[in-house]
């Protein structure tokens, strides 16, 4: 690992919520509409970990200001060797390479553990979020035209996927 990114552990729970949660409540970025509790994002970090999955923050100055993870892509069994991935970042953080060496990490420790696609998925437009998963290496590989709903507007996702 760099010097300033570690394993997470629910012991992150209030800081990766409170950069989340961001994004919950003032973008599409996410799905979801409601902010997520502390405990229910322990919850979901303690699900990734016991998946075996990398779970990874990003700390300066003893302050989490990002995170990224892998979750399974589907529940079927040949997918099992295919993840989503995903990574945020507190917004002050953004656009210092932060995102970039989180990916990677976790990229790393995925092909380590014998996984073979990752895919992003990107609420569309968002030039930033493309500029980062492609200068990882990600090509797009799809469009779900106004696949989700949220403040009043229909919003398409694109994904994006690195062959590990």
């Amino acid at each position: 690992m760099s010097d300033f990114i570690r394993p997470a552990d629910v012991t992150d729970a209030a800081a990766i919520a409170a950069i989340y949660n961001h994004y919950v409540e003032y973008t599409a970025i996410s799905f979801e509409e409601q902010a997520v509790p502390v405990d229910e994002m322990a919850s979901r970090i303690s699900t990734v970990l016991q998946q075996g999955l990398p779970y990874l923050v990003a700390v300066l100055d003893d302050d989490v200001v990002g995170y990224c993870y892998a979750t399974p892509w589907k529940a079927r069994a040949a997918y099992r060797y295919s993840v989503e991935v995903t990574v945020y970042l507190k917004p002050d953080a953004q656009g210092r390479g932060l995102g970039y060496a989180l990916y990677q990490q976790l990229f790393a420790a995925l092909k380590a553990a014998g996984y073979h696609a990752a895919l992003g998925g990107i609420v569309q437009p968002n030039s930033g979020s493309v500029a980062l998963h492609e200068k990882c290496g990600m090509t797009q590989v799809a469009l779900l035209p106004d696949i989700g709903f949220k403040f009043g507007q229909w919003h398409s996702v694109g994904y994006w996927q690195l062959l590990l």
